[in-house]
């Protein structure tokens, strides 16, 4: 079994590293199993693909319920895992260094703070000592969990990319490891904002469907994450087959099946 301290230390030579990354959103074990398994170096949970699984919305995970995942998650797999932990699970600075403390302690390596509460983007100084409350929990721990603040603007109807860059470059200041922009749309816009900051630029592949991740590596970004995009796909093949059997007492959906992909021999830990 991997220590926490070598999955750390791996994470944080990910983060540091000279080459872009691919970082997979499992939402159960058996994802992660598998993405471990086609050799993706380190794991960041998707709050999304976790809720659905447990037949909740986005949003609406507790942390008792998020530790919980992420302590199944470290201990089923033997690479870095880093945690989408959403708004902190609080407002307040210390509400932030508290879920930090806690889900280390399940064994992940890193956790990502949002500067969005729910219902709207937090006052900019609120926002940075959120990201300041959470990078001292971090540093108060003996391994180097990487603090990953992420500025909602563009993903949240806000499309202000000064504001953006502002913020990304105060969590910066506060000591933030890896800054996160989800909503950017466009390689111009990853450029704009890497041009601006000097910390590890996180973006979602999602949101730039048409890019590589040579070309989003280009642009300037070091992480690529996919967030809950393949766990929707997931539940979206579900949804089509149980309405082709519902409305048709058919099963074509079958045709979409193939040994090939049967998850079984995925299933089992690397050795």
């Amino acid at each position: 079994m991997t220590s926490q301290l070598e999955k750390a230390h791996a994470l944080k030579a990910l983060h540091e590293g000279p080459d872009t990354f691919l970082i997979p959103g499992p939402w159960d074990v058996a994802s992660a199993r598998v993405f471990e398994a086609f050799g993706f170096p380190a794991l960041a949970t998707t709050s999304g693909g976790f809720a659905y699984s447990l037949g909740k919305l986005d949003g609406e995970v507790t942390l008792d319920e998020k530790v919980a995942h992420c302590r199944a998650l470290s201990e089923a797999t033997r690479i870095p895992i880093s945690a989408d932990l959403e708004n902190g699970y609080g407002h307040e600075p210390d509400q932030v260094a508290e879920t930090i403390r806690q889900i280390a302690g399940a064994g992940v390596v890193g956790g990502s703070i949002e500067d969005y509460s729910g219902e709207e983007i937090y006052d900019f100084d609120l926002a940075v000592e959120r990201v300041a409350a959470g990078v001292a929990a971090a540093r108060s721990l003996d391994f180097p969990f990487a603090l990953i603040a992420r500025c909602e603007n563009l993903l949240r109807g806000r499309d202000d990319m000064d504001d953006t860059i502002r913020r990304l470059q105060a969590f910066e200041a506060a000591g933030a490891d890896v800054l996160f922009a989800p909503g950017l749309r466009s390689l111009d816009e990853v450029r704009a904002v890497g041009a601006e900051v000097t910390k590890p630029l996180s973006v979602l592949a999602v949101m730039i469907p048409g890019a590589t991740l040579a070309e989003l590596a280009d642009a300037g970004a070091r992480r690529v994450s996919i967030g809950g995009a393949l766990a929707q796909v997931a539940y979206g093949v579900l949804v089509e087959g149980a309405r082709e059997m519902q409305e048709n007492g058919s099963f074509g959906w079958l045709a979409k099946f193939s040994r090939d992909n049967n998850i079984e021999p995925w299933l089992r830990p690397k050795e």
